[in-house]
């Protein structure tokens, strides 16, 4: 432009003289002689001068609008803090202040879209679902922790590759390709096969829009929910189960009386007791299975107080020793060394004879006769803990993580045969862990058996 400007300039100059020469000549040959060699060489002095004036004016006239140009440039590349400084006329100067304010607002526009889109990632990073964005080549544009974690990927090794480089997994591929034929939105299960097994729900939507850039996955681990699925549908198969025996017991009890075995008096009195032995086994299934709900419900109000350990054990030994006595079973409690006389824990006094009831009894139950069963307690830091020890017949290493869940039993035959519900010791433990304590249990298969139960002791006045 400047150049332009400059020839523009000189042919300005130079038309002039030439217009002048012209009207001379058509005047008279000799007029326009006498005027060439009088004024010849003024003329060639003024086209002369006429440089670098014409020079000055195109560059102080072309100056600020190369700064405007560079400008731009600079903030098309993201220099925000650029300032053009307005110099020149006043058009010009107008238009440098409207280009600096235009710069004010385009730098806070992008601040806020930054701001934003920094918010969308920690919002999208801290989600509990993976979120992964593809294009329509399948090239993943964003994905976050999250999915990630799912599909075991570096989060930073994601962006930019393709999905199926990502991951193998054909039912990911499935989904990404109905999403983006636009069939969505779409679901899937898929079971993944990892490091760790795991259940995924996949969600996958195609970006709205005629000219969609892609589409976007996410990605719900479901994992939790299938195993409490399981477990619901076997608490109800095992309630079931456990209701029907006894049930089918009393049925065939009383199918017998009513066929003719109510007139005699010795059969009769079988049957009667074989009736009442499987009431009692229902009530006393329902009745835990109502603790268990109150429990798991937390409607069941415990009232803390200071319990003292000894008094707690020895009371609870007494009510069970007739029974250790028909088995012959040696049944005692000790304090270990450490232990103050006047020990006591921070409990509901009735939750605590619970706990201890049934650990106390289902050792005496497994604990063939002549065995021992100890209650002993400790103090540490913050808790005072007891332990049910028995030499009992033991529980086989694999089955202990399962000790505690309803209706698990070591020994399905013989724990029946015992009259046991399967829910005492996954009372026991809710029990304990409503009286903020925890426990566990350790075995030798054939040795014995202990539990050991953690309770928040007295603090120290």
């Amino acid at each position: 432009m400047f150049w332009r400007l400059f020839a523009s300039y000189l042919a300005l100059v130079s038309a002039a003289v030439v217009l002048v020469g012209w009207i001379a000549f058509r005047r008279s040959e000799e007029l326009f002689w006498a005027l060439t060699a009088e004024v010849g060489g003024a003329t060639t002095a003024v086209v002369l001068a006429a440089v670098p004036i014409a020079y000055y004016l195109a560059r102080r006239f072309t100056r600020p609008l190369h700064e405007l140009a560079e400008g731009a440039h600079r903030l098309a590349e993201g220099d925000f803090a650029l300032r053009i400084r307005p110099a020149g006329s006043s058009e010009v100067r107008d238009l440098a202040n409207t280009f600096n304010i235009m710069t004010d607002r385009l730098a806070l526009s992008f601040t806020e879209l930054e701001h934003d889109k920094e918010q969308l990632r920690i919002i999208l990073s801290g989600m509990a679902d993976g979120v992964v964005a593809f294009d329509n080549d399948h090239r993943v544009v964003f994905a976050n922790d999250r999915a990630a974690q799912l599909l075991e990927f570096p989060p930073d090794a994601f962006v930019g590759r393709k999905l199926w480089e990502v991951t193998r997994q054909r039912t990911i591929q499935e989904v990404a390709d109905k999403a983006l034929r636009g069939v969505g939105p779409y679901r899937e299960e898929l079971d993944w096969k990892g490091t760790a097994v795991k259940s995924l729900a996949i969600y996958a939507l195609r970006l709205p829009g005629p000219n969609s850039p892609g589409a976007v996955m996410v990605l719900h681990d479901t994992t939790e929910i299938r195993r409490l699925e399981r477990l619901r549908q076997d608490f109800v198969a095992n309630v079931s189960h456990e209701l029907k025996t006894p049930l089918a017991n009393i049925k065939s009890s009383v199918e017998v009386l009513i066929d003719g075995a109510a007139e005699d008096p010795a059969t009769r009195g079988i049957f009667l007791t074989e009736i009442d032995d499987q009431a009692n086994r229902l009530d006393a299934l329902v009745g835990d299975l109502l603790s268990l709900a109150r429990l798991e419900s937390g409607d069941t109000p415990l009232e803390f107080e200071n319990v003292p350990v000894e008094d707690a054990v020895h009371a609870c030994l007494d009510r069970h020793r007739t029974r250790a006595e028909a088995k012959k079973l040696t049944l005692d409690g000790v304090a270990l060394v450490g232990c103050p006389h006047n020990l006591a824990v921070r409990a509901d006094d009735r939750a605590m004879a619970q706990v201890l009831d049934n650990l106390v009894d289902n050792a005496i139950k497994y604990t063939p006769n002549g065995g021992r069963v100890t209650a002993r307690w400790e103090v540490t830091t913050q808790h005072v803990c007891i332990e049910i020890v028995d030499t009992g017949i033991g529980i086989p290493e694999k089955d202990l993580p399962h000790v505690f869940e309803r209706f698990y039993r070591v020994d399905k035959a013989r724990s029946r045969e015992m009259g046991g519900t399967g829910l005492g010791l996954a009372i026991v433990k809710h029990v304990t862990q409503a009286m903020k304590g925890h426990m566990k249990v350790t075995s030798v298969l054939g040795q014995g058996t202990t539990f050991r139960v953690c309770l928040p002791k007295v603090a120290e006045s």
